[in-house]
């Protein structure tokens, strides 16, 4: 069997060096934050309403502290393995084509979940805002068309390149992280804050109002939690268009949690304490809505503020578009996915037709739940929470995955260069990997949503069935597998080391069993 090289598996994909002139740490930070900045817009009240303020207080901590664990073990992995694989090259080269698959499954499940979750709320608000300013409540007014709209725009956008996407990331993180402060201050300008609200659910029999499901309700708060923080590992995916990635991509994700930490404890407090407190917020499709009327009023005023409000979910929107299209892209330009996956635009070098058929998959997942769940009170709350609980699922595998993959690179390849070292090591690690896994059980504990966790069980299990019967034999010589194949001795500067040297029936030894003569 003859060589497929690096230029040849790579054919097509962006022009590097034009690339790294827009990732610098700014634009990174940006990126991480956007992606997340959502979280603060929706969905974590959700929590609320699972286990209380309490409830979702003590898992906020036990998750941030998951997430410094995780972020300080990728802020050292993706500077020594920068390519766009990011997590499923971690466990590629800690694990093999096993490892490496199923983390990549579970990441591109949570990066295309993602924004199906996203899109839920800027529908709904659409629609709110439209009947608020109009009196408009049907026809072209349906959440629906909405979706559909979103994904068109935004899905081209990123088609049309890189540089436009890190500019226009860098501009809306900013806008939302402002429109997030904006109500902050007004809330405490105003005197609209009202701490006895933060506990004002009514407490099972025998519980205390701040932990009114009891201890118990701690853990199906957790998904709720990852709200705040979930995709911020999704940085290491432009490790191969970062300017400097030893010291920008460390930087950026640690800078990029602690401004989300900042921002998820003042919305956990300030919003839930305005209104109608932790009791309407917490089943609320859109409580920044909810809490801009509770601060200016019913009206033209409050909607206009919600319309400037869609910013926030257009950020994390668009921002995990990227994700999802940079995922399945260099699992595709592995073999890992369907190579058809990977073919690139003509002109703009973008992987538009991941791009497009990620788009494809979260607008038709977003329709079943809201189809399936139309004949039920609350629907916009029961879509948003199901697909979130759905992400949360792909999410806390690839946590868990990214974490073993730090400890068996540690002893694994402990000569490679490493620019950055995390302070807490491989402790920090195993802290991060168990708090993955208790998120895991959670998940299967709330019966509203757990339907579509078993869903996307049955989905992430037939991913593992399709990889074993034909993926695992059509591997291709891409960055992640030759770093991985050579353990890492050509350095990761892939052009500079002449790449291209092993040959894929190397790969296919690697990851098949042993075939007879």
């Amino acid at each position: 069997m003859g060589k497929v090289t690096y230029q040849e598996a790579a054919e097509g994909y962006f022009e590097k060096r034009q690339l790294r002139r827009h990732a610098a740490f700014w634009s990174l930070w940006a990126l991480g934050v956007g992606a997340v900045i959502s979280g603060d817009f929706y969905g974590w009240n959700l929590g609320l309403d699972a286990g209380g303020f309490g409830g979702l207080l003590i898992a906020g901590i036990v998750i941030t502290i998951m997430y410094y664990g995780l972020c300080f073990s990728i802020a050292e992995m993706s500077p020594a393995l920068p390519h766009t694989g990011g997590a499923y090259s971690f466990s590629r080269s800690a694990m093999g084509p096993w490892g490496g698959f199923i983390t990549g499954l579970a990441e591109n499940m949570e990066y295309v979940i993602t924004p199906a979750v996203v899109v839920g709320a800027m529908g709904f608000l659409s629609h709110d805002i439209v009947v608020d300013l109009s009196g408009n409540d049907g026809d072209w007014n349906s959440p629906v068309w909405w979706w559909l709209i979103f994904y068109v725009v935004f899905v081209g956008v990123n088609i049309l390149g890189v540089e436009i996407t890190f500019r226009f990331t860098v501009v809306i993180t900013v806008l939302a992280l402002g429109i997030l402060a904006f109500f902050y201050v007004a809330v405490l300008v105003k005197g609209s804050f009202d701490s006895s609200l933060l506990t004002n659910i009514p407490p099972d029999e025998g519980e205390s109002s701040f932990l009114p499901k009891g201890v118990a309700g701690i853990f199906p708060a957790l998904p709720f939690a990852i709200w705040f923080y979930l995709a911020i590992e999704e940085l290491p995916l432009a490790a191969e268009e970062s300017r400097d990635v030893g010291r920008d991509l460390p930087r950026a994700t640690l800078w990029g949690l602690t401004t989300l930490v900042l921002f998820a404890v003042l919305t956990l407090f300030l919003n839930t304490g305005v209104g109608g407190g932790a009791q309407s917020i917490g089943t609320s499709a859109t409580p920044l809505f909810d809490g801009f009327k509770a601060v200016f009023g019913e009206g033209t005023g409050a909607s206009l503020l919600a319309l400037i409000g869609l910013i926030g979910l257009i950020a994390s929107f668009f921002t995990i578009i990227y994700a999802y299209g940079r995922n399945t892209y260099s699992l595709s330009r592995a073999g890992y996915f369907p190579q058809v996956l990977s073919i690139t635009h003509p002109t703009r070098n973008t992987p538009y037709v991941a791009l497009i058929a990620g788009g494809v998959v979260g607008y038709a997942l977003t329709l079943l739940i809201y189809y399936l769940g139309k004949a039920e009170g609350d629907l916009a709350g029961k879509i948003v929470g199901a697909l979130l609980y759905m992400a949360v699922f792909g999410a806390v595998i690839s946590y868990f995955m990214q974490c073993l993959a730090f400890i068996m690179l540690r002893r694994k390849l402990p000569d490679i260069e490493r620019p950055y070292r995390s302070p807490v090591g491989i402790p920090g690690a195993v802290i991060a990997g168990a708090i993955a896994l208790v998120a895991l059980v959670s998940l299967f504990l709330n019966d509203d949503y757990r339907p579509g966790v078993y869903g996307t069980l049955v989905y992430f299990l037939l991913g593992i069935v399709y990889f074993a019967i034909r993926g695992r034999h059509k591997l291709v010589l891409s960055p992640e597998e030759e770093f991985a194949m050579t353990r890492g001795e050509h350095g990761a500067h892939l052009q500079e080391e002449g790449y291209g040297s092993t040959h894929v029936s190397e790969i296919e030894t690697e990851s098949s069993p042993p075939r007879s003569p």
